[in-house]
């Protein structure tokens, strides 16, 4: 999709695969890779994806398309290859890997830099694994003071 200027034809052949509702869109609002540029500045068209401020009363106009309808035209546009050519949405892919990397999934700490929460278990499994190995390690030592000390001839007897 780099080079779209050097030929008409395959963009016309492109057009002839689309999508009607993809079709549609680009008819209403032509992507500014394949209108030509001329010679005096013409007026940008607005993003129908986002909201528009009013230039005389300041009030803000919704989208033209609704955030579902958005992704609508974004999935279309993805499986036809065409996506680059759609305006900005947040609806578009390499949006939504940006606030995947940044947020992560819906799980609290999966994002950058985060840490699961987890249950206490969980969290203290590695402290009690060590301070369990510490012991075993320390268990011929253990052994040896309690045959020293005597602890270990048997069990008093217990008053009835």
């Amino acid at each position: 999709m780099a080079n779209l200027h050097s030929n008409p034809k395959k963009l016309v052949s492109l057009a002839h695969t689309l999508h009607p509702r993809l079709l549609r869109f680009f008819a209403r609002y032509p992507p500014a890779a394949i209108v030509p540029t001329l010679t005096e500045p013409a007026p940008a068209l607005p993003n129908p994806f986002k909201c528009q401020k009013h230039l005389v009363t300041g009030r803000r106009h919704d989208p033209v398309f609704s955030l579902r309808r958005q992704a609508e035209i974004v999935k279309l546009a993805r499986k036809q290859g065409v996506e680059e050519l759609l305006p900005h949405t947040v609806k578009g892919t390499e949006e939504r890997m940006k606030r995947r990397a940044e947020n992560g999934l819906r799980v609290k700490g999966t994002g950058v830099g985060q840490k699961v929460k987890g249950k206490e278990s969980e969290r203290t499994l590695k402290g009690r694994l060590e301070k369990r190995r510490q012991a075993m390690l320390d268990m011929p030592q253990m052994i040896q003071t309690w045959k020293e000390r005597g602890h270990g001839r048997g069990w008093k007897k217990w008053p009835k």
